[in-house]
């Protein structure tokens, strides 16, 4: 032996590691409770009851929207303004977009089109910049077509 003596476990010495773990636990459970209300952007729906009332009317509409087979690309031009490309939407048909940020931190934008070309739209103004989830309905006559993509 080099001569060292042992010192011995104490209540203390529990009653620091007790103290210290559950610290830990406590720093990181507010850190993710912090992180997870900054960045949830608010509800789906008021009410899921009255949502799912309403099911059934979505899932034909949606069957219907299929039918028509129109589809579209959508993009950010040079000029920062939002360029849609339709395929199967008749000529005269009237699009327009809704803007939404995906976490909900920035005003909501309505955008107007005016036709550039065959099949293809560009927004009367530039949309802010940074990321955003567009909305695009094109109606013509009694038919409407609504989807949504991610444009950056």
């Amino acid at each position: 032996m080099t001569g060292r003596t042992r010192r011995k476990f104490s209540g203390r010495d529990m009653a620091m590691i007790l103290v210290g773990g559950f610290a830990v636990v406590f720093a990181v459970n507010f850190t993710m409770a912090a992180l997870a209300t900054r960045g949830f952007g608010g509800v789906v729906v008021e009410n899921s009851y009255v949502a799912s009332q309403n099911f059934n009317g979505w899932l034909s509409a949606e069957r219907a929207q299929e039918r028509l087979g129109w589809s579209v690309e959508i993009g950010r031009g040079d000029d920062g303004r939002l360029v849609i490309e339709t395929v199967g939407a008749p000529q005269a048909a009237d699009v327009s977009a809704h803007l939404r940020h995906p976490l909900g931190q920035k005003d909501e934008v309505d955008l107007t089109f005016q036709a550039s070309g065959k099949d293809r739209y560009r927004s009367d103004q530039p949309m802010p910049a940074g990321r955003w989830i567009a909305r695009v309905t094109i109606v013509s006559g009694s038919n409407r077509w609504v989807g949504e993509q991610h444009v950056e």
